[in-house]
């Protein structure tokens, strides 16, 4: 039985042919070795989280009184969570087309995955799985500041979507933004640059690379250059963004949708993230 193991799931091979995108987390379907799959996630990411995670990531962990041995339940997540910011993780079967995925956010819904890496893949996944999604995103949702700047992402899904002729540029624009913010982002706290993004706060190796390589370029966050800033998925990131606070980063988010109203976002760079059609169908849905 393959349980909930990430590319393996009847149940999500099921959900997907039915065309279901928002689920129920089956919990009786995890097995022991999803189980200690998240056991040994958990474990060896304690250490590094308390010497290279933000503080309210590590306060956020806290609240939410994640058991370091078994998979969490989304319900005893949203318990604690909603009451904090108004956010909760509602479970989905696979890819979250990008207007959807951004709307989601603007109604404080985060859409995650209910799938685990099998246990002798622990470090690099292409795609997303739990520990991923509530491990690394969801304790940054506790604090308020973070949360109300990934609401506000939500809204310049819906200003972009206002501008059809621009779409595969201003999609472009955000997930670069995107990426380089909540996924990759650096914060300058007062002991020193801790990270923020949860691709680093779930991955083992990277999250130590990302604070001392010196392979590592660490700038401050411009928008001009992030949203012109390519980006590969499949390797250690060699250039990273420094916010100052989380209230820069709300502040970032507005000076994005200005510029978006302004069309100065309508011809970036070239070179990734490829955009895909089922994300520019998405938008244009809605317009």
């Amino acid at each position: 039985m393959s349980g909930l193991t990430t590319t393996e799931a009847p149940f999500i091979e099921a959900c997907q042919q039915s065309g279901e995108l928002f689920i129920r987390q089956p919990y009786d379907l995890y097995t022991l070795e999803n189980h200690w799959t998240w056991r040994r996630l958990f474990t060896r990411m304690k250490p590094r989280w308390s010497r290279y995670a933000n503080p309210r990531f590590l306060e956020g962990i806290d609240s939410l009184r994640l058991d370091p041995d078994r998979v969490p339940r989304l319900d005893d997540i949203n318990r604690l969570l909603h009451p904090l910011t108004g956010f909760r993780a509602r479970a989905v079967s696979g890819y979250v087309p990008a207007f959807r995925f951004f709307d989601c956010l603007r109604n404080r819904e985060f859409p995650t995955t209910i799938t685990i890496r099998r246990g002798d893949r622990l470090d690099y996944l292409p795609e997303p799985d739990i520990f991923h999604d509530i491990a690394g995103h969801v304790p940054m949702h506790t604090d308020p500041r973070f949360a109300d700047a990934l609401v506000r992402l939500g809204d310049c899904a819906h200003t972009a979507a206002a501008r059809p002729r621009a779409l595969p540029s201003v999609v472009k624009a955000m997930a670069r933004f995107f990426w380089f913010t909540v996924e990759f982002g650096l914060m300058q706290c007062a002991d020193g640059l801790k990270v923020y993004g949860s691709g680093l706060l779930s991955s083992y190796g990277e999250i130590e690379h990302a604070i001392e390589s010196p392979e590592v370029q660490r700038s401050p966050l411009q928008l001009e250059w992030v949203i012109h800033q390519a980006f590969e998925i499949d390797r250690y990131q060699p250039l990273l963004f420094v916010v100052e606070s989380f209230e820069h980063l709300f502040d970032l988010v507005d000076q994005l949708e200005g510029w978006m109203r302004d069309g100065r976002l309508d011809n970036v760079a070239p070179g990734e993230p490829e955009v895909k059609q089922q994300d520019l169908d998405s938008f244009l849905a809605t317009s």
